[in-house]
């Protein structure tokens, strides 16, 4: 049985986890189909964004727990690509958080560029609980996230988050209901669809490397976004946009003799 679902409509994909019995805990057989998934969704030229959620009333409820039991290094880092496949992705992705999102799943949702919450969402890190150190670049996702007083009070004390909070916090973009949270989510996803998609890779690239790089100073953002914007201005999309905008203007300035 399929652990995931994928469906790609209106240049928006959304992959949603679909072992609610599991409580959509990451098991080896779901890191291949997410996988897959991502591999396909890039594969197809029209996506622009991915939306990722979970069926039933858990996001994620973390990895298997038969396969941590086993302590297996090789097998820990197979469950790290149910997540790391998604920070890989080029395309903007959106977590649609519907639930407890715990461990693992967690790494989940911080892997995604934006998160929209549930109230009853739940944001845990709860390695310690079980004696596990944290894995899979766990304390570097969410400490850019949160900032690292409050990474600390989430992996070393185990503060939770429910969706109000996790938007106090910066982890989340938003708190909705939960009969809007996918509507809202796909709307937001679909915000990215007229965009070229080469655009939008070269800008996502940019923020990752301007935006977490403690090295980075103003002028080397300046330095990276000039190259990437000279890049954009030889594009055709964008000399056909410009050529649009100013024949736009031009039939609002123009007076009737």
């Amino acid at each position: 049985m399929s652990t995931i679902t994928l469906r790609m409509d209106d240049g928006i994909a959304s992959v949603t986890l679909a072992d609610p019995d599991r409580r959509n805990a990451i098991s080896l057989e779901m890191v291949d189909e997410v996988a897959a998934a991502f591999d396909a969704i890039e594969a197809q030229a029209d996506v622009r964004a991915v939306v990722v959620t979970g069926e039933g009333k858990a996001f994620c409820a973390g990895a298997d727990l038969a396969t941590l039991a086993r302590g297996d290094r090789a097998e820990y880092e197979r469950l790290y690509e149910a997540f790391l496949r998604v920070a890989r992705c080029p395309l903007p992705t959106l977590a649609a958080v519907n639930g407890p999102a715990t461990g693992a799943g967690l790494n989940l949702a911080l892997a995604c560029d934006v998160r929209l919450a549930v109230p009853e969402a739940r944001f845990v890190a709860r390695f310690l609980d079980v004696g596990l150190h944290p894995g899979g670049g766990h304390t570097w996702m969410l400490q850019r996230a949160v900032g690292p007083q409050r990474a600390a009070a989430m992996v070393l004390f185990g503060q939770e988050l429910d969706g109000a909070m996790a938007v106090e916090w910066g982890l989340a973009l938003r708190c909705v209901d939960r009969a809007e949270l996918l509507p809202e989510a796909l709307a937001l996803a679909r915000r990215a669809a007229p965009i070229p998609r080469a655009l939008l890779e070269r800008v996502k690239e940019t923020l990752s490397v301007v935006g977490v790089s403690p090295t980075c100073a103003l002028r080397d953002a300046v330095a990276i976004e000039g190259a990437a914007q000279a890049w954009s201005t030889e594009q055709d999309f964008f000399r056909q946009r410009m050529a649009a905008v100013q024949a736009a203007v031009a039939s609002r300035t123009s007076v009737a003799p």
